[in-house]
């Protein structure tokens, strides 16, 4: 039965071929294995893509997950967006042996953007404080422990209220999406740590997320959670917790934007 999957696999990978025009097939076809949640393919790979992407040469081909990596292929380039211990084994234990295949991105160039921590230290690292406007990151703490504590430290750090707070692991799961914010300081020991908190900056309730590859740059928006007034700390206390916030489901793209946002 796993043979015949495989010669049906193969064939299919060969009418794929053979669909590309002869002068595409006369030069170098570049292969996309992809390995992506059934979520993510299914929002990645549209038809659209698909076909700008066969008009260019290049071919996605899906990587089977029920059989060793190696004996797939060949690739030229390894797409990825999966978690895990196992998973990460599989792909160092590939890039050793298929050297000349690039894998996007190699497990240890993402590991520092797993944690909330390292991922904003980088951009502090950075120092564009006196670039052209300011960059800068929010005053944060990492709390790996012990909620009952949290209030305390908050106090001793000199934070200010409200907080967000934020799973300090971002794998890509749901639960790593789960965004809550802290009104007072009895309500912070109702969060879950490990986690990181964040003073929280008004910023028009849309935050902007910038993709670039190469010379390529991609600006998108998306909804965040609202700013928070004066009144609104007056009267409000507690956690509010928010599932998920920036997904692309909630573009921003075509809102009404405060002057002062949209030019930030």
């Amino acid at each position: 039965m796993r043979m015949m999957k495989e010669e049906i696999e193969e064939q299919t990978r060969e009418e794929e071929l053979l669909s590309f025009p002869q002068t595409q097939q006369q030069s170098k076809l570049v292969v996309v294995g992809y390995a992506l949640t059934s979520k993510k393919t299914k929002s990645f790979l549209q038809p659209k893509l698909e076909g700008l992407a066969r008009n260019k040469g290049i071919l996605f081909v899906a990587i089977d997950q029920n059989r060793p990596l190696s004996d797939q292929g060949p690739f030229d380039i390894v797409l990825h967006k999966l978690t895990g211990k196992e998973w990460r084994q599989i792909l160092e234990e590939y890039r050793q042996t298929h050297p000349e295949v690039t894998v996007l991105d190699p497990p240890y160039a993402i590991q520092h953007l797993h944690n909330r921590q390292s991922m904003l230290q980088c951009v502090a690292d950075m120092n564009l404080s006196n670039s052209y406007g300011k960059v800068d990151v929010p005053r944060q703490l990492v709390i790996e422990r012990d909620a009952s504590s949290i209030p305390d430290v908050v106090l001793k750090a000199g934070l200010t209220l409200p907080l967000v707070a934020k799973p300090l692991v971002a794998d890509g799961s749901a639960k790593s999406h789960e965004l809550s914010l802290a009104y007072d300081q009895y309500s912070l020991k109702k969060l879950e740590p490990p986690l990181v908190l964040q003073e929280f900056v008004n910023h028009g309730g849309v935050l902007f997320k910038v993709y670039i590859v190469g010379e390529a740059i991609k600006v998108v928006r998306r909804f965040s959670l609202p700013d928070v007034t004066k009144q609104d700390l007056s009267r409000s206390a507690g956690v509010f917790r928010f599932p998920r916030v920036s997904c692309a489901a909630a573009s921003a793209d075509d809102a009404d934007l405060d002057p002062c946002v949209a030019g930030e």
